[in-house]
Parts: structure tokens; C-alpha cells; sequence
């Protein structure tokens, strides 16, 4: 009878442990590939990384002129961080509404099986967005969370601002293209502010 409570203790041990290590195992980042696709336009290379226990999505692009670059949606802490791997900085901003909006609709593309594909077609909608960047105020990377720390460590991060555009007297820093499950594309063009 000992004997047999043994190996019942033992088999419950191990199936609550082959248990438990399967729903971590679930509960980390899951990596979605958003391929585009439209008949005019190349394939651009662009991963999503879902982090559900973080609430995080990270974006990995890659551009037709083979520049790469990653944005990190946290929706823990509040911030959007962009981060060109050819450059040495990290841009920062606050989450407005849309961005939880976007964040969300990727989320649920990463909850489909199979990778989702992007269309584009007369119903996506492009847009530019301006950012501003403060060359002044390097922010502490402290309290900002553990994603964005990771991403951007060893590197100064800097604030930036949505603007209305850059004028004719200041010229276009960078700009990053990324496209969303909402079939929606976003080009992403920062400058820096006059200080």
C-alpha cells in the first residue's frame, strides 16, 4: 500500500509539474508573422512579438531599402519606444488611445492560428505621423519598465512629441513604415525640434 501512495505521489508530482511548465509555456511571447501583400508592392518584412504577461507588442520591420527598426507597444507602463537597429538611440512616448487600439488588434491576430495576412487593397488606409524629437531631454531609463529597459539598454533614449509636420527648414531625420492587423499603414517620420 506504501508502495502505491508512492508512486500516485510521485505521478501527481510530475503531472502537476509537466502541467504547470506547459502553461508558462503558453503564457510567454508568442511571434506572429505579419506578411503584406499587395499587387503592386514588395513583401515588406515585418514580425510581431505578442508578451500577453507583459502586455507588450514588439514589431520588428524591415524596409524595402533594407533598414530595420523595432517598436515596443507597452500597455503596462503606458509608452510606445522606437528603436532603429542602425542608430545608437531609443525614442520614446506616451500611449495615446489608437496605440491601445493597435496593441489590442494585434493581440487578437496573435489568438488566430495560423499567421495572419495583411492585404493591401483599396480599403487600407496609409497615414504619416510626425514625431518631434526633444535632443534635450534624454530620459531616465528607471521606472520605464522591463521591455523597454531590455530593448533599449546601453543606449540613450530621448522623448519625443506628435507635430504637425517638420516645415520647410527642418529636415526629415528617419522614417519607419509598419502596418497593422487593422489593415492599416503608418509612416512614422521624425525630426528634431529646435532646442
Amino acid at each position: 500500500l506504501s508502495i502505491a501512495l508512492f508512486f500516485a505521489a510521485v505521478g501527481i508530482s510530475v503531472g502537476g509539474i509537466l502541467g504547470f511548465s506547459h502553461s508558462s509555456a503558453q503564457a510567454g511571447p508568442q511571434r506572429v508573422r505579419l506578411t503584406l501583400q499587395g499587387e503592386q508592392d514588395e513583401p515588406r518584412n515585418q514580425t510581431a512579438t505578442v508578451d500577453v504577461s507583459r502586455s507588450t507588442v514588439t514589431y520588428h520591420v524591415t524596409s524595402q531599402s533594407n533598414r530595420s527598426a523595432i517598436v515596443l507597444y507597452d500597455s503596462q507602463h503606458g509608452y510606445v519606444c522606437y528603436r532603429p537597429v542602425e542608430q545608437h538611440a531609443c525614442y520614446l512616448r506616451s500611449m495615446e488611445p489608437g496605440d491601445r487600439e493597435t496593441a489590442q488588434a494585434t493581440l487578437s491576430a496573435s489568438e488566430q492560428r495560423g499567421d495572419p495576412v495583411l492585404h493591401r487593397n483599396n480599403q487600407t488606409k496609409y497615414y504619416r505621423e510626425f514625431l518631434g524629437i526633444v535632443a534635450a531631454k534624454q530620459v531616465n531609463p528607471r521606472g520605464l519598465g522591463e521591455a523597454i529597459q531590455a530593448l533599449c539598454e546601453q543606449t540613450p533614449i530621448f522623448w519625443v512629441r506628435r507635430v504637425d509636420g517638420p516645415g520647410k527648414q527642418r529636415l526629415i531625420y528617419l522614417c519607419i513604415d509598419i502596418c497593422f492587423p487593422s489593415n492599416i499603414c503608418v509612416s512614422i517620420c521624425f525630426y528634431y525640434l529646435p532646442e
